[in-house]
């Protein structure tokens, strides 16, 4: 893909899936990208992709403190982040109540406090340039749902929330938002990536035995290509207007339409009773 100016991106979790595809798509653009990881062989690994264009940045984004000073200095030698792509985070499979308070803030905050922690290193630099994006990986979790992941998508539609009301807050400053929801793709989320909580109560194997098999079979054979969404990033970073939400996938868009019209035929049914709790006209 052609560029018209090259960038730099940031983007969290380059070492495998969605942002290692991200990484690797940027770079062949001709950009920037400097990449978190956690280990040092990922951090070589990362910088051995395009040696003058590629900077691994070791920081892991649950480590809420550590991250101003990190963004602060990867800026400082690499340039101002033209683009921050939030993508690192992971999957938890298990049905609310077998699932522990520890298994919901470790979700959290990973899949939310991170990211936000990030955005708010990015923000001070990109208002003071009156330019910007910001591109929160969400999923088709965080608008559609589904019994099992009950805590991954309360962290995906929680990020949703703060994604669409930050574009509010800064679209003055020229800094766009914008929350990407994949569909299923062809990534580790599902196999090595995904934390399962053991099954305990037998009430649940109706629901949940045939759901975590099919998800576990699956894995390896998603429809969705990463490359085909990396392609799909770069496009929305070059353009003017982007959307505040873009989802990828025929998946993702056929349950996002399906629960839209549900959400329609509830609220006709349900307009009176809405209604009626207003104060009377004067």
């Amino acid at each position: 893909m052609a560029i018209a100016v090259s960038k730099t991106f940031l983007i969290t979790g380059v070492s495998s899936g969605f942002g290692q595809a991200f990484a690797e798509g940027a770079l062949s653009a001709g950009h920037r990208v400097i990449g978190t990881v956690r280990r040092a062989a990922d951090a070589e690994a990362f910088a051995a992709l395009a040696p003058d264009r590629a900077y691994p940045l070791v920081l892991d984004v649950t480590d809420f403190a550590a991250i101003p000073a990190a963004v602060a200095d990867a800026e400082r030698q690499v340039g101002d982040i033209d683009v921050l792509v939030n993508n690192a985070g992971y999957g938890h499979e298990g049905v609310l109540e077998e699932s522990s308070m520890d298994d919901l803030q470790r979700q959290f905050a990973a899949n939310v406090f991170g990211p936000v922690a990030m955005v708010k290193a990015v923000l001070p630099g990109m208002r003071q340039r009156r330019r910007g994006h910001i591109i929160n990986v969400t999923s088709m979790g965080g608008f559609i749902t589904m019994p099992g992941i009950s805590f991954y998508c309360g962290s995906k539609f929680a990020l949703e929330g703060i994604s669409e009301a930050l574009g509010k807050e800064v679209a003055g400053f020229g800094i766009r938002v914008t929350a990407l929801a994949p569909g299923q793709f062809r990534t580790d989320w599902a196999g090595r990536s995904m934390d399962r909580t053991p099954r305990t109560i037998a009430d649940y194997d109706a629901v949940m035995d045939p759901i975590r098999s099919a998800r576990q079979a699956k894995s390896g054979n998603q429809p969705g290509d990463p490359a085909k969404a990396a392609q799909a990033l770069l496009a929305l970073v070059e353009s003017q207007t982007p959307p505040v939400r873009l989802f990828l996938g025929d998946d993702a868009l056929g349950l996002v339409e399906q629960k839209l019209g549900a959400m329609k035929a509830e609220l006709d049914a349900w307009d009176a009773l809405s209604r009626s709790t207003s104060f009377a006209s004067e």
